[in-house]
């Protein structure tokens, strides 16, 4: 949060420092790569239409527009998309926070309250279109988060404090696979700035089973997913698949 992000580079030196921001921000690794396969997807067609060198605050709707109607004349699956366009657009949320491009213009501007709500969805993965959908369709009862968050915004004394509050307890939950809340961060508000997520380790794997060494047969075994079984590793040393993991 306290990343410094320079404010004069092209749109596409940007992909990097988004995907990182992913990154800390504890997304799954397939989540992450989902996101860098897109934005592969929307630089070639930048370099295509020659503007490969737009600055962010050049990219207009207009852009998108012409961008999706690509997408459909390649015969890309509406699917497909749909989260190549949600990609984009939370590329824009990223240099938005970092104040590199101003917000998009709305005809209702968001309330401090309304910040604060939406921010807690964006860390569970949301895109503020996925979560204005999802409001009309009533799955989200929306208003179930305001008084939590105007809460917070009391405590915290500013949206961006309650942002900052927000994504610490959003990267502890998220590296031990638990669930929060915006309440979450009222628990956990004695101890917020020591709250740390947990650190990754590299685990083996062989064929997609995880593997165990032991100390007292200096072997490899292998637990088999199907059974539970420890099978005695036969494989060479560059068989076994290294995964980072919490």
């Amino acid at each position: 949060m306290s990343e410094k992000v320079k404010r004069d580079n092209t749109l596409i030196a940007y992909f990097p420092s988004f995907l990182l921001d992913k990154e800390k921000k504890g997304f799954a690794l397939s989540g992450i790569r989902e996101r860098e396969r897109s934005l592969e997807f929307f630089k070639q067609w930048l370099i295509k239409e020659q503007i490969q060198d737009i600055f962010p605050e050049q990219l207009e709707k207009k852009h998108i527009q012409k961008y999706r109607k690509h997408l459909q004349n390649q015969q890309v699956k509406d699917a497909a998309i749909k989260k190549h366009l949600k990609t984009v657009h939370d590329l824009l949320e990223y240099l938005e926070d970092k104040g590199i491009v101003p917000p998009l213009p709305q005809n209702n501007a968001e309330t401090d309250i309304q910040k604060i709500v939406n921010h807690y969805f964006k860390t569970k993965g949301f895109s503020l279109e996925e979560i204005k959908k999802d409001t009309k369709k009533r799955k989200i009862i929306y208003s179930r988060y305001t008084k939590p968050a105007k809460d917070l915004l009391e405590l915290t004394g500013s949206v961006q404090e309650a942002k900052k509050a927000m994504d610490k307890v959003a990267l502890w939950a998220k590296s031990r696979n638990l669930d929060y809340a915006i309440e979450t961060v009222f628990k956990k508000w004695p101890e917020i700035e020591n709250l740390k997520p947990k650190e990754k380790k590299n685990k083996p794997y062989f064929r997609g089973d995880p593997m165990v060494w032991s100390k007292t047969k200096r072997k490899w075994f292998v637990i088999s997913r199907e059974t539970g079984d420890w099978l005695e590793f036969a494989g060479k040393e560059e068989d076994i698949e290294w995964k980072e993991e919490y």
